[in-house]
Order: structure tokens, then C-alpha cells, then sequence
């Protein structure tokens, strides 16, 4: 068998882009690629040599490396150890090599014809243990190969490791210039809006002075909000949230403080939103500053995960017709998940995707700064900022305006009572949503389990007008630890509601024990999906729900009434079959804690055996 007609194969795809690649053979002119694989010989004990290296000329972070071999019977082996033999495994040592320096697209090539050639791909990023097999069995363009790898899974986790690194570092450097915590996320948000000015972004390196920079910014952000559309007493309140930038003695008066902030912000946060869109950036950013803050709790400001924005829009099974409404809008990121579910519904057409930013998502946050952040976010995912009230949602004037609108699903997390007298209950923002939606719509909201729990008092009373009004359609507990990066100690759980359809009388409600996203605490980085468990654990979650299931340890159907408690745990079975020493031992260990940390344990006296 001849290898040289499978490299031929190869050649005659590659050949045909070389606008967009540099295309070599056996060795590279890199002098950092030629290092990597000094060692990389496939019998260990020389430099290595794969068939093909493709440099990419507009991004040197991908490399493509590709191994050759005539006969499909040495594609691959079963342990990937034989390296000289087989194409699958020589390729891969090439990449963990490589990798050190690069991402990798390795490419194993196996037979003499176009109709026989068998073709694995696997992607070995930067500083990753190994490599995870990644698109199909046949060649794509290196542009389609460039886009994918950028929009991969694995890209994405990648970027947004780096994105929290860097919050953590930009941080650090606004503390130090002794920038606000509250006002950090305006400042970045500002910056990103400005950067889709291409003046500005040609221009702001050129200023010598840093009251000028501050300046520009400030009259860039109000120009390109104003050219969006928004106007009068919004574009004003605007303004004057992003005016501090012109009088902050850092930003305005110390050279190139400002500057360098616009170029980091540009290099590491603008760069991953171009690539990652439809994810809440600014929400994320703001609960890492708050994070240092210690003040999001006494604003009962509790940003909900960006996993659970997504399983939300999932939930209401939001569509290309869904018109949505949060009205406790925070940064964003119930519409920012919505408008990603709806414009994939749109499938590539323009016009449906217009329609869906401009017209489809509604949201009223109450907070003049938050405000600012949301219309900052939808500003960077090209629209919907339009539709963000800054106002109170239980005002009449707001209401009737967002009910035109017709809402057909309701998302939102509500402020959580700091004093119970005083705030507004949550359940109270529940119905105020429900109220905006079109007879029939969905409202999902994630609310202490407290209310669901309340057996008497206000919230009582708020259960007994909701099932008056509306069909209490599911409720889902939610990990007791889920609001841990916002170091709010809350547990909570979703409801799920049908819009001005009363509660039948014998209906049953659908409960689910969700306690378990797969999602780990890790130091400095909070709760993480490092084991990759959760989209496994959603499918689980949401084909339990839709299909109603009723499922021992997981869920439960039951007919409930206001007087009830509305939770999985009053009425599920449990499973015994997953119990180990290892829960029992947890258990024990975690009580004793919690009697230490009351000093309760001289109260535990000791009983004879009898």
C-alpha cells in the first residue's frame, strides 16, 4: 500500500485554501513549532514529523496536525499507545506535544481513495490533559473547521476560565485605583459600548490627555446609546449612571490609566463576547466585583447562574414567537438566555431575528445602575435594550405598557426580603408578572423556598390569590448552595405557573427533587461545572418534567392546596438504592458542624444503652 496517495488526498483538499492557511509538510518554518516537536518522535527518541502542519494566517492560536497512513486496518488502535503504527494514536502524541504552545486540531487520515479514506478528528487545547473527539468523518473547510473550533464546547470553557481569571485581575486594578465596586461593571460596559464605535476604537490610544479619554468615552457611550434609539428622560438617567467616569481622579486625571483599562478590556472581555455571544458578561462581572463587596445581600441583588438563565429559557420552551417579559430585569440574563433559544428558532432569517430583538424582549429593572448594565447587555448583543424600563414593575403606567406588548413568558428572580417587614414579598412579583402575561402564558421564577413553604402569614395569603388566579404547574427544588458565587445564603426552588387559568381543584403538581446541577465550589473560581456533568443532568431534568414523571428520589406529582408545602422533599419517595457509608458519614460530619459553629455541643448529653 502506498501512504503518498493519502497524503495526495490530503494535499489536493488543503491546497485549495491557501488565502487563508499556510500549508507545510513534514516540518515548519516556526521556529516555536519545530522546538515542540524536538521530542515528539514516535518512537521516542527523535524529533517527530506528522505528515502535514496548518498554520492559520489570521489566528496563530490553531494549529491543524495531520498523520497519515494507506491502510484504514491502521487507523487507530484501541489504546492509542502504538504510535508509529497507526494514524489516530501518532497524531494525538503529536498534539500533546504541540499543545503546550497551542490549541489543536489533530487530523488521523487512513486509506488510498476518496471513497475509502477514513477521518477522526480531536481538539487538544492549550494546557489540557488530553484531547476529546470533535466533528465528523469527513474534511471541512479551514474556515469551517476555524469556526467551529472557536463556537466548540471546549473553546468556550476555555475562554470563560480565562474571562474569570481576568474579572479577578481587572478587579484588583480598580480596587487599587480605588474605583467603586458598584460603579466597576458600569465603567467595563461603558468601554464595550464605546469599542463598537469605530471611531473611538481608532481614535482613544491618540488622546494625550486622560480628562480628554474620559471625555470621549463618556460622549461615545451617549451617542451610540442615542443612535440606538434611545432617547429623552432613559438616554438622561443613562448618562448621568456613566458621568462619574469624567470626574473619578484615576479614570480622569492619572496618564494612561484609562487607556490601558480600554486595552485590556478590549483584548480579554470584547474578544470572548464577539466570540461567545448571547452570554451575560456584565452579570457575571458584577457578581465577581460584588463578590469583594459584601453589599449584594443588603441590595437583595442575587444574579442567578448563567446554567439556570439557559435551563429556564429550556423550561418555557421559549421559540422564535415567545414574547418575554422579566420584570426584575437585573443585568439581563433571563432575556440574554431567551433571545439565544429564540434567534437559534429563527434558523438564519434576518428579518424573524430583528423582530425578536426589537420587539420580543421586555424587561423593567428598578435600580438606576442595574438599569444602566442591562441596557449596557443588550446593547453588546445587538439590541433589545430598547424595551428595558427603568421603573418600578408594579406601577400602573409600566404595566399597561409591558401588557401591549402581549408577553406570552414571564422569567424572573425577584429581590429577596432583607427585612421581612418592610420589602415586598417575592410571591408579590410573581403575580405581578403573571398579571402582564396573555391568558395561557408561562411564568418561571426562582424564589426562596420559604414561600413555597409558608403555611401561614403573608406569604400564605399570596399562595391562596395565586392558585385563585393561576395553574401552579411545577416547583423544582434548586442545589441549596446555587446562589454561592453571589455569597447570598438562600436556598431556593422554581415555580412554574399557566397565566390567569384558576387552579383546578384535582389537578396534580409536578415536583422535582433538582438538588444536584453537578456543579462543584472550587477556591477562586466558586461553583463550577468542572466534571462537565451538567448539560447530562438538564436533558435528565427536563425530560422528567415534560413528561411528568414520577421518579423515586428525583420527583412527584401530587394535588396540593395553599395550606401545603409546595416542595419535592414533603412528598417524594426516596431512593435507597444510591445510599452509602459515605452519605451516612457526610451526615454526621456536616451536623456536628453545625453544632460547633452555634455552640450547641454542651448541650448533647449522653443516654444509657437501656
Amino acid at each position: 500500500m502506498n501512504e503518498r496517495k493519502t497524503e495526495a488526498l490530503v494535499r489536493s483538499h488543503f491546497t485549495l485554501f491557501l488565502d487563508h492557511i499556510i500549508l507545510e509538510e513534514q516540518r515548519s518554518d516556526n521556529p516555536k513549532i519545530d522546538k515542540l516537536l524536538k521530542t515528539a518522535s514516535k518512537k521516542g527518541s527523535r524529533q517527530g514529523y506528522p505528515e502535514f502542519i496548518i498554520t492559520y494566517k489570521t489566528n496563530p492560536d490553531l494549529l491543524i496536525v495531520i498523520e497519515c497512513k494507506a491502510d484504514t486496518a491502521r487507523h487507530e488502535s484501541k489504546d492509542h499507545s502504538r504510535y508509529a503504527e497507526y494514524a489516530v494514536d501518532g497524531v494525538l502524541l503529536y498534539a500533546s506535544y504541540l499543545s503546550k504552545e497551542y490549541d489543536v486540531l489533530a487530523i488521523a487520515v487512513s486509506g488510498e481513495t476518496k471513497k475509502a479514506l477514513m477521518i477522526s478528528h480531536f481538539l487538544h487545547l492549550k494546557d489540557e490533559k488530553k484531547a476529546v473527539a470533535i466533528f465528523d468523518d469527513k474534511f471541512l473547510t479551514p474556515v469551517e473547521y476555524l469556526s467551529a473550533y472557536l463556537k466548540s464546547p471546549e473553546k468556550y470553557k476555555q475562554d470563560y476560565n480565562k474571562l474569570l481569571d481576568f474579572t479577578k485581575k481587572i478587579n484588583e486594578k480598580l480596587h487599587g485605583y480605588k474605583i467603586l465596586e458598584s460603579q466597576r461593571s458600569l465603567l467595563i460596559s461603558s468601554i464595550l459600548i464605546a469599542l463598537e464605535n469605530p471611531a473611538f476604537k481608532r481614535s482613544y490610544a491618540s488622546h494625550k490627555k486622560p480628562e480628554n479619554l474620559a471625555a470621549s468615552l463618556v460622549q461615545t457611550v451617549s451617542d451610540e446609546l442615542e443612535s440606538a434609539n434611545i432617547a429623552g428622560k432613559k438616554l438622561e438617567n443613562l448618562n448621568i449612571q456613566f458621568s462619574f467616569i469624567k470626574t473619578d481622579t484615576s479614570l480622569s486625571k492619572k496618564e494612561n490609566v484609562l487607556k490601558e483599562i480600554i486595552d485590556q478590556i478590549d483584548e480579554n472581555i470584547n474578544s470572548f463576547i464577539k466570540t461567545h455571544k448571547y452570554f451575560d458578561v456584565l452579570g457575571q462581572l458584577y457578581v465577581e466585583f460584588l463578590r469583594y463587596a459584601n453589599s449584594d445581600k443588603g441590595l437583595g441583588i442575587v444574579l442567578t447562574p448563567p446554567h439556570i438563565t439557559d435551563f429556564f429559557a429550556d423550561l418555557a420552551q421559549a421559540n422564535k414567537n415567545s414574547v418575554v417579559y422579566d420584570n426584575c430585569a437585573g443585568t439581563g440574563g433571563f432575556l440574554i438566555s431567551a433571545m439565544k433559544r429564540m434567534i437559534a428558532d429563527a434558523k438564519g432569517n434576518n428579518a424573524t431575528e430583528k423582530e425578536i430583538k426589537t420587539s420580543q424582549l421586555i424587561g423593567t429593572e428598578y435600580q438606576s445602575h442595574i438599569f444602566a448594565l442591562a441596557i449596557s447587555n443588550m446593547y453588546i448583543h445587538q439590541d433589545g435594550k430598547t424595551n428595558i424600563i427603568n421603573g418600578s414593575c408594579f406601577d400602573d403606567d409600566i404595566m399597561e405598557l409591558v401588557k401591549a406588548k402581549k408577553p406570552t413568558i414571564g422569567f424572573l428572580n425577584p429581590p429577596y426580603k432583607a427585612n421581612k417587614k418592610t420589602d415586598t414579598d417575592e410571591l408579590e412579583f410573581v403575580l405581578n408578572n403573571l398579571e402582564c402575561l396573555i391568558d395561557g402564558g408561562t411564568c418561571i421564577a426562582i424564589v426562596p423556598a420559604q414561600s413555597a413553604l409558608s403555611q401561614s402569614g403573608k406569604a400564605y395569603e399570596l399562595k391562596k390569590k395565586l392558585l385563585e388566579k393561576h395553574t401552579l404547574e411545577a416547583v423544582l427544588s434548586m442545589p441549596d448552595e446555587l446562589f454561592f458565587n453571589s455569597k447570598v445564603n438562600v436556598v431556593t426552588c422554581i415555580m412554574i405557573f399557566t397565566a390567569h387559568k384558576p387552579h383546578p381543584k384535582n389537578k396534580e403538581t409536578y415536583f422535582g427533587y433538582y438538588k444536584d446541577d453537578g456543579f462543584i465550589k472550587r477556591k477562586n473560581k466558586g461553583r463550577i461545572d468542572a466534571a462537565e456533568k451538567w448539560e447530562s443532568i438538564k436533558e435528565k431534568w427536563l425530560l422528567s418534567y415534560y413528561n411528568r414523571k414520577t421518579t423515586a428520589g428525583l420527583s412527584v406529582n401530587k394535588i396540593i392546596s395553599a395550606d401545603m408545602e409546595w416542595l419535592a422533599e414533603s412528598y417524594m419517595d426516596t431512593d435507597y438504592t444510591n445510599l452509602t457509608n459515605e452519605f451516612f458519614e457526610d451526615a454526621v460530619l456536616n451536623y456536628m458542624s453545625f453544632l460547633m459553629n452555634n455552640r450547641l455541643l454542651n448541650k448533647i448529653t449522653e443516654t444509657d444503652d437501656e
